[in-house]
């Protein structure tokens, strides 16, 4: 089957370069970059290109089926969108865009805390079946009110970030005044004067905000407000003392986004959660760690019949997630690839990415003679 897509834009690296050219730089920079010097970013990649598949090419080959159960759910792809903070920022109704997309072609979209659109507006468009990413808070009565908002669109799955007990040390986004709290400069208005697409579609959808929080936050704050505000409101830092009352709290599926390492892998098993995902924030927290392949391989071999593991970061195209599964993952997920499709096409970027990661993945698949997404591991190349 073949999904109707740009053929300007075949590959992700040709959004990217497309999204280079059609977004500030500012923007452009703090979807695109990791934290230092990007060695973890990059490690991601480099790690995971590394490992191949062979093909069985003498198999009675019946067609190949993307389709994969996961919690209880059939989705038409293994892959589905990470969440990503100010979404907003990089296009304008980038959420919307993407959860819709998403809908349509029956995948997860993972709405972040900090992203620009509201739990309830993704719970319409998405007909209550988005995952919702809780940024830990630092107040209960705050905690409890944004999970009661996400249970009441019909949310079941919840995914707890773990991975940001600091906020990364990142130089091109303070640079761009885009550390906390923001600061707008000169140089950041020239570079919107000179993306004038962009500054329309910003001034009719309005100026980002963050819509989830908007309830909890005064009115007419400024900026430097904001970036206290902020510090005071989040704690990044999970433990499982602050996963216990949630886990009775929630009726639903808990996933722990962020895990790197057995230990971390074993605590939520205790704790009795659902699922993990294996990532390390897209090489945006610790520059000196590993890349999120190494500890998924050990990680899966050890724990896959005990809990459900995933994996995000580095992850960019079909043949990576083909190579993520293989390696053990059960889903993946990504979340630079999809906007820069949006922040290239705008409205049709997220059918757009979708519709050829589908058919990349699906050509894969094809090559190989592999059946079903579960038989990948039987393709994997063993490199021990």
């Amino acid at each position: 089957m073949m999904w109707n897509y740009d053929k300007r834009y075949p590959s992700i690296d040709d959004l990217r370069s497309k999204a280079k050219k059609r977004i500030p730089k500012f923007a452009f920079e703090y979807l695109d970059g990791g934290c230092n010097e990007d060695v973890n970013l990059h490690r991601n990649r480099s790690d995971l290109q590394q490992v191949e598949l062979k093909p069985q090419y003498l198999s009675l080959h019946k067609g190949s089926d993307m389709k994969t159960t996961l919690f209880g759910e059939t989705y038409d792809a293994p892959f589905g969108i990470a969440p990503v903070g100010l979404q907003g920022l990089m296009w304008p109704n980038a959420p919307e865009i993407l959860a819709k997309a998403a809908f349509q072609h029956n995948i997860p979209f993972v709405l972040s805390t900090v992203t620009t659109s509201s739990i309830e507006r993704i719970g319409e468009i998405t007909e209550g079946k988005a995952w919702f990413q809780l940024y830990h808070p630092t107040e209960e009565r705050l905690r409890d009110d944004i999970l009661k908002r996400a249970a009441a669109i019909g949310n079941e799955i919840l995914v707890l970030l773990c991975d940001v007990p600091t906020f990364g040390y990142r130089p091109r986004d303070i640079r761009n005044g885009l550390a906390m709290p923001p600061k707008m400069s000169v140089k950041n208005i020239l570079q919107i004067l000179g993306k004038p697409n962009w500054a329309l579609q910003t001034l009719i959808q309005g100026q980002p905000n963050f819509e989830i929080l908007k309830p909890y936050m005064p009115k007419n704050m400024n900026l430097s407000a904001l970036g206290q505000f902020m510090d005071q409101t989040f704690s990044g830092r999970l433990n499982e003392e602050k996963i216990a009352p949630i886990r009775d709290l929630w009726k639903g599926r808990i996933v722990l986004k962020g895990v790197a390492s057995e230990v971390d892998t074993e605590r939520a098993i205790k704790l009795g959660l659902d699922g993990i995902i294996v990532s390390n924030h897209g090489g945006r927290q610790l520059d000196a760690g590993q890349s999120t392949i190494k500890p998924l391989t050990e990680i899966a071999k050890k724990y896959g019949d005990k809990i459900t593991i995933m994996m995000d970061s580095g992850v960019r195209s079909g043949p990576d997630v083909a190579r993520t599964m293989a390696s053990g993952a059960k889903f993946t997920f990504m979340g630079r690839s999809f906007m820069y499709g949006v922040a290239a096409l705008g409205k049709t970027g997220g059918d757009h990415t979708i519709s050829i990661l589908k058919t990349q993945l699906q050509q894969i698949m094809e090559q190989l003679c592999c059946e079903k997404v579960t038989d990948l591991p039987d393709h994997l190349v063993d490199q021990s």
